[in-house]
């Protein structure tokens, strides 16, 4: 019996789902869990710098009978889903989660991001993994140079660092990842995982909610979250960033999933004397 992790991941969809099912893998690392990305890159990137021990490309979730047998774990972040697909992948697995309906969405993996008291760097703008559509070089046509430094995303096209240096105090590689997000004390990021790891670290996180990402708007006034609603004029999201952080409002506590129900019934079906079908 294995453990199988799905993100849905690529150059259009960015690493969001990879990000959260490393975090989940590092909860389980003791059932020696195998992420499966859509994108081999994601992969790569995730043994690289996210823990990843293991990992497979797969095109889609459908193809990942090819690999799995029928009794194995399956957790999966994805909305390529019908409830009639649901309903035969509980047949075929063992134990079937989804992330966000059995597993909250709000999972850090504490050993990467931990509370850092003194960061670096006072603000950083990371604007996600992908921008297929150049949305941030648009945006930077009309702008002057910003006291911000830049996270570059792990998607973003080649030579795009280039036009985008004289724009920014300092560029940041997708590989300075972890570093960059655990030592910047306030944070504009489009990504909600990447906001969820800035208050891992005792950072001050907003997020910019793009027209072409969806967000868990309710999870987001629960935790109290401050936004900024993406527009095309990056001198006006900066100017209501800095209004934002000048006064950074009190975040909620954010509930722990307790991971170890989940573990126990995982151990439960690795058990040798239990029997996987029923």
């Amino acid at each position: 019996m294995k453990i199988y992790i799905y993100a849905k991941s690529g150059h259009s969809i960015g690493l969001e789902a990879t990000r959260t099912c490393c975090a989940i893998a590092a909860k389980l690392k003791e059932f020696d869990p195998i992420l499966c990305t859509c994108d081999f890159r994601a992969g790569v990137y995730a043994k690289e710098e996210l823990g990843i021990k293991k990992y497979v490309s797969v095109d889609i979730l459908t193809n990942l009978p090819n690999i799995m047998e029928r009794g194995d774990i399956l957790i999966f972040d994805s909305d390529e889903t019908t409830d009639i697909m649901e309903k035969h992948m509980k047949d075929f697995c063992s134990l079937l989660y989804k992330v966000g309906v059995d597993t909250p969405q709000n999972i850090v993996d504490d050993k990467l991001f931990k509370i850092n008291p003194n960061p670096k760097f006072e603000k950083t703008l990371f604007f996600g993994d992908d921008d297929y559509g150049n949305l941030l070089l648009e945006l930077i046509k009309n702008s002057s140079k910003k006291q911000i430094n830049l996270l570059l995303g792990h998607y973003f096209f080649l030579g795009n660092e280039t036009k985008l240096t004289p724009y920014f105090e300092n560029i940041f590689t997708d590989e300075e990842y972890i570093d960059t997000i655990s030592n910047s004390k306030f944070l504009l990021t489009t990504s909600i995982q990447s906001c969820l790891e800035s208050i891992a670290c005792g950072n001050k996180p907003v997020l910019l909610l793009r027209k072409d990402k969806s967000y868990n708007l309710q999870f987001i006034e629960n935790l109290n979250l401050p936004t900024i609603n993406y527009n095309e004029n990056l001198d006006k999201m900066i100017i209501e960033f800095e209004d934002i952080i000048s006064s950074y409002p009190n975040l909620n506590d954010i509930e722990i999933f307790d991971f170890n129900t989940l573990v126990l019934q995982i151990r439960k079906k690795f058990s040798p004397d239990n029997n996987i079908n029923s």
